[in-house]
């Protein structure tokens, strides 16, 4: 996984120093500084790489303790920094933000994997475009860290047939518009109804989202398609309102992928501390 341009994660910076850190450049003279960025709870650490690339872009030097994509416990130091007081006092705020919102991402990725896998070592966990703007590709890199599937990242990767096209043309039309742009695009349509999975597989449907239907509901669907031989046809997902509550539910009932937009749109950040070691200007020797 490649970290973020720093082009990207500049934009941050500017966001929140948009002329510069006025305290630090006021109060702060610029001297060589030690600092530790901790962990403060357990959970799943990420984002480092974008934390990384942005203190050694401001001459910042930077020795990590672990890696993303590692389980951490509370009190860990992640990383210690060694460079110019103010360049760390101007990233402090905006890499822990970086840090807190991916760990977060990537911990409840790996919880709701950990209790799917416990009912069923083939159902995937996957995330959807519920993101916040312009964090979409830190959200979706925070989800394969916690061990779940990004799903698309933009319209521009897939066809996704849902309620709203489907409103403007007939299920049967609109995939066979969308195989007929090209037989190399996966092809995904959305269906409330047993009747209408069926009818979605039977129109050549790659992945077939049964989207807001109850456990029972998503158990119909599987043995339709079984009954009709087209079981095997296609990938079966569930989307729709789906939490850790009735996760293991819906993994026991024979789909393939469970997504859940609860990752990235309620997020609960993961709490990480940056200290600057007061009255140690030492030079670490490699």
């Amino acid at each position: 996984m490649n970290v973020i341009p720093i082009d990207d994660l500049l934009r941050f910076v500017r966001e929140d120093a948009p002329w510069g850190d006025l305290t630090s450049e006021t109060v702060v003279p610029d001297d060589v500084c030690l600092a530790v960025i901790r962990a403060k709870e357990v959970g799943v650490i990420a984002g480092l790489e974008e934390a990384r690339a942005l203190f050694e872009h401001f001459g910042v030097t930077v020795y990590p303790h672990t890696a993303d994509g590692r389980e951490v416990a509370a009190g860990t130091a992640i990383m210690d920094l060694e460079g110019p007081a103010r360049a760390i006092l101007l990233l402090e705020r905006t890499t822990l933000n970086i840090i807190g919102r991916m760990s977060g991402i990537a911990t409840a990725t790996r919880e709701a994997v950990e209790r799917v896998s416990r009912v069923s070592k083939g159902v995937r966990v996957a995330a959807t475009r519920k993101t916040a703007p312009g964090l979409r590709v830190l959200d979706k890199k925070a989800v394969t860290l916690g061990g779940g599937d990004p799903h698309r990242c933009t319209l521009s990767d897939m066809i996704l047939i849902k309620d709203n096209h489907l409103a403007l043309v007939p299920l049967p039309e609109a995939i066979r518009r969308a195989k007929a742009r090209s037989r190399y695009l996966m092809i995904e349509v959305e269906v409330e109804t047993v009747e209408d999975a069926v009818t979605a597989a039977e129109a050549g449907a790659s992945v077939i989202m049964l989207d807001n239907m109850t456990p029972e509901d998503v158990k119909a669907a599987v043995e339709a398609l079984k009954r009709e031989g087209l079981r095997e046809r296609v990938t079966l997902e569930v989307s729709g309102g789906v939490d850790g509550a009735d996760l293991a539910v819906y993994a026991a009932t024979g789909i393939d992928i469970i997504s859940m937009g609860a990752l990235t749109h309620t997020v609960r950040n993961f709490d990480v501390s940056l200290d600057i070691l007061r009255g140690v200007f030492t030079v670490r020797l490699e």
